[in-house]
């Protein structure tokens, strides 16, 4: 390989992220869908059902297209002015609505907003509630919120429970009913019907979006998402922005779980019973954006409604992920790491988060203390391994001439050429493999640094964490030192380990390109995130030093005299 190849490669890179920039996609036209329109739900089995859409505000028109059987045994000329109850445990208050027994939000009071409003973190879906109800008996769709809901009065602050009770039908009645736990962001919700024709499905409408509580809000509408997961197939995670507008995504079940998250909270339903799971499928369907950006989508989750009704348990809370994984049933999947390389971030993901937490609670320092000390840790445990690579280098650097020389004796007889090599490296006492085995020092960080890259993207703990000059490690360094810091340290450990190799244009012009390329791609990442790349460099800088050092001290053998055999210097 020559220059020109680099050349190439960096003016490929610069097409890349300049095209889009000179020559933006128009965007499509989007035709306006009614909000009562926009994600209308598919059959959950065989094709048979067929939902409205999820209700935009909260209206009191009276039911349009309900069958007089399941229409209210006698409406009243006027609808009651909406009824809101609050339940408190000691992490969130959680305020739910008698118009459609919904739940409208969340208020975590340990949790506080970090954008241009200040004041405690509130889960909220744009101008609608974050959980709706609808219900399919019959061929026919009943509305939650067209139905006179009424709720008791709240329970002894030991339960911490209300049940919204509504006629439907000649007798028939519906009941929804939430008892929030003492100690977690979850609600038990229990849902029935009687009196209604079989048979018959309940559609959960998950947010369809959420205000933004962040510094960033353009980042954290980035993280728009729904996710689930499947006993098989696992976890699965589907951005607001990847259906189309119009475009329905469907997950069959059943599933574990189902939520609507943003980058760092999160709003969902959660079997009970995973073998007997309620969830029976999740349809998403492509909202009308804004400016290209997804801000909003649809999503409904169908189960069926039995005798019994449909119990599930209600998360609405934040993204702490010792908490998710106390929860079980991998609820700490509902943000999977990595996208089609999971497989391969995930695990690492999983011990760098343990690591992390566990130097939290031993040593109670700041999280940006923390990453200098894990940067060093790692390069310290690297430290053994890195000088047998480092060292095996030398030892080619020192054969080189004695490769070469055996490479254009027998250029012109493969066979000869490769049993002439291996007796170079043989009496050498070097492995054939070390010229791969150099390179693998450079490849052991990066599962953890592509696993550090996903970890600060939705780790709650980092969020609005301060750190010397940083405001907080979780968004970009708003002076931009860390990452230029990064980039200079990359160049000085480049700089360090070509002293004592013979001369190299490629490698020098690499020196060059790499830390450009890496302090251009992590510019507007994470400070945290370049600051643990950072220090990872500053802490190998002694090693690349000393071993620079040695390979100055060590000879180089000279190539075989023409016509003797190899002379080698001692």
């Amino acid at each position: 390989m020559d220059k020109r190849f680099f050349l190439a490669l960096v003016l490929t890179g610069a097409v890349v992220l300049l095209t889009p920039v000179l020559f933006p996609r128009p965007t499509r036209p989007t035709p306006m869908v009614p909000a009562d329109s926009m994600a209308a739900a598919a059959s959950p089995t065989a094709g048979a059902l067929s939902a409205s859409a999820p209700s935009g505000a909260p209206s009191a028109a009276p039911m349009a297209g309900v069958p007089s059987s399941l229409a209210p045994a006698a409406p009243e000329a006027a609808a009651p002015a909406p009824t809101t109850v609050t339940l408190t445990n000691t992490l969130a208050s959680y305020t739910y609505s008698s118009q459609g027994a919904a739940f409208v939000s969340a208020t975590l009071p340990k949790y506080t907003r970090l954008g241009a409003t200040t004041g405690t973190v509130a889960l909220e879906a744009p101008a609608e509630p974050l959980l709706r109800y609808r219900l399919i008996a019959g061929g026919d769709t009943v509305r939650f919120d067209q139905l006179a809901f009424t709720p008791s009065s709240v329970a002894p602050a030991m339960t911490n429970a209300v049940t919204f009770t509504a006629p439907v039908g000649q007798g028939g009645e519906i009941t929804v009913a939430y008892a929030l736990a003492d100690t977690n962001y979850l609600a038990e919700v229990r849902i029935t019907a009687r009196g209604i024709p079989s048979p018959a499905f309940l559609l959960t409408d998950l947010p369809t979006g959420f205000l933004s509580q962040e510094r960033d809000s353009t980042d954290d509408h980035r993280h728009l998402a729904y996710a689930s997961r499947a006993p098989i197939g696992g976890a699965e995670r589907i951005d607001f922005r990847k259906p189309d507008p119009g475009e329905r995504i469907l997950r069959q079940g059943p599933l574990t779980w189902a939520v609507a998250k943003s980058k760092y909270f999160l709003v969902g339903m959660i079997a009970v019973d995973t073998t007997a799971s309620p969830l029976a499928e999740l349809q998403v369907t492509g909202a009308p954006r804004v400016n290209r950006e997804a801000t909003r989508a649809m999503a409904t989750v169908v189960s069926p409604l039995g005798p019994d009704g449909v119990r599930f348990e209600l998360y609405a809370g934040p993204q702490e992920w010792e908490r998710l994984v106390a929860m079980g049933r991998e609820f700490e999947h509902t943000n999977p790491y990595g996208g089609w390389i999971s497989g391969l971030v995930q695990p690492f993901a999983t011990i760098v988060m343990r690591v992390l937490l566990w130097m939290k609670r031993t040593l109670r320092i700041e999280y940006g203390w923390i990453l200098v000390i894990f940067g060093v840790a790692i390069r310290l445990a690297m430290w053994p391994l890195n000088s047998k690579m480092m060292r095996s280098s030398i030892q080619m650097q020192r054969i080189a001439p004695l490769v070469q020389a055996a490479q254009e004796k027998h250029k012109g007889d493969p066979e000869k050429q490769r049993t002439a090599v291996m007796k170079v490296y043989q009496e050498a006492g070097i492995s054939p493999f070390a010229p791969l085995a150099g390179c693998l020092p450079m490849l052991l960080p990066m599962p953890i640094l592509f696993a550090l890259f996903f970890v600060f993207q939705n780790t709650i703990e980092f969020r609005g964490v301060p750190f010397l000059w940083l405001p907080d490690i979780s968004v970009k360094d708003p002076y931009y030192i860390v990452p230029l810091a990064m980039g200079l340290s990359m160049y000085a450990l480049s700089w360090i380990g070509m002293r004592n190799t013979p001369p190299n244009p490629q490698t020098k012009m690499m020196s060059y390109i790499m830390p450009i390329m890496m302090t251009v791609f992590l510019f507007n990442f994470a400070s945290g995130l370049n600051l643990y790349y950072a220090v990872q460099n500053l802490a190998a800088l002694p090693q690349q030093w000393l071993i620079a050092n040695e390979r100055g001290k060590t000879p180089v053998a000279s190539a075989p005299v023409q016509g003797g055999g190899a002379k080698r210097t001692s």
